[in-house]
């Protein structure tokens, strides 16, 4: 197997304690998700880094802004401090970089070409949020017949209300993607596969 390591959406607004959509503990996870990066760079796997970003007046945004039939404000603006990476995030020199609009990174994006030319069969998923953008991309990851490995304690999301907390996103994404999508690892437990 040739698996490369997706690295989805480690950006400020997520580490921002001021944000709607700050992560509890995001330096643990962020610490997890530097781990997996030097442990494919110590394979010499592929990192890939991706960001969501979108045009200050939304054209590029369709429906994330406005998927109730109300528009919201445009986030994760080009330029602005919240889209950029965190810092922390360690940047492998021959990492990646690709650039969303979507949840999933394979929609809209290169992901796909740069995959199959670097003969990538297995991607390991890791980043924010939880199940939202890293979801969605291992499901697709799986519809594109990649296997998918899902580094769950590498991933993160905002609680969603004091009964369902990041943990227990954490663990219904993992086991509704383990029913069918993907092999669900700790980071501890994870190898990583040349």
């Amino acid at each position: 197997m040739n698996t490369a390591l997706l690295v989805i959406d480690a950006q400020n607004i997520y580490a921002d304690p001021a944000s709607p959509l700050c992560v509890p503990a995001f330096d643990a996870s962020l610490g997890r998700i530097n781990a997996l990066i030097a442990a494919f760079e110590a394979k010499g796997n592929p990192v890939l880094y991706i960001r969501h970003v979108h045009r200050a007046d939304g054209r590029d945004a369709g429906r994330m802004f406005d998927f109730t039939g109300q528009a919201e404000p445009v986030g994760f603006v080009e330029g602005s401090a919240e889209a950029g990476y965190v810092p922390g995030l360690t940047l492998s020199a021959g990492g990646l970089h690709i650039t969303k609009h979507r949840y999933s990174a394979f929609e809209g994006t290169e992901l796909e070409t740069i995959l199959r030319s670097l003969g990538v069969n297995r991607v390991a998923i890791c980043g924010y949020m939880t199940n939202f953008c890293c979801e969605t991309t291992a499901r697709a990851a799986h519809d594109k017949d990649y296997f998918v490995d899902f580094i769950a304690d590498a991933t993160g999301a905002p609680d969603l209300g004091p009964d369902f907390t990041q943990n227990a996103i954490i663990a219904a994404t993992s086991a509704t993607l383990s029913a069918g999508f993907a092999r669900v690892f700790s980071t501890a437990a994870y190898s990583v596969e040349a």
